[in-house]
């Protein structure tokens, strides 16, 4: 039998669920597929997903580093900025950039640290 490869499901270290609440569904509109814990009071393992883009978000001590960047490959960025962007979220106002190799990009950085943001760019109807 052949090796496939099907996926890649990134482990995000958080250390506060309320802040990645607010952050990955509030403001990047992803939803909860399930919660783990060894019992009550251990720390947090959960999957999130939006769409296709599946994330692992964890507590525990030694899952994941701070401070990591993903890419993530898609379609539709340029509709995908604006729909975060014009949220109001009060840390972050993502741009657009084009990378000298063509694609277009948006970055984020989430309250622990991970990924990369870009400049931001005005919302249209806006007085930026």
């Amino acid at each position: 039998m052949e090796a496939v490869f099907n996926s890649v499901i990134p482990v995000l270290r958080i250390f506060d669920f309320g802040n990645a609440d607010e952050f990955y569904q509030g403001f990047l509109g992803f939803a909860v597929d399930w919660d783990h814990r060894f019992e009550p009071g251990a720390p947090l393992y959960r999957q999130i997903s939006r769409g296709n883009l599946v994330l692992h978000l964890s507590e525990h001590h030694g899952d994941g580093s701070l401070g990591i960047h993903i890419r993530v490959m898609m379609d539709g960025v340029e509709a995908f900025q604006p729909e975060i962007s014009c949220k109001g979220y009060p840390y972050m106002r993502p741009g657009l950039e084009t990378m000298p190799w063509g694609m277009i990009e948006t970055g984020v950085i989430d309250p622990f640290g991970n990924a990369e943001a870009e400049p931001p760019v005005p919302c249209r109807g806006s007085a930026q």
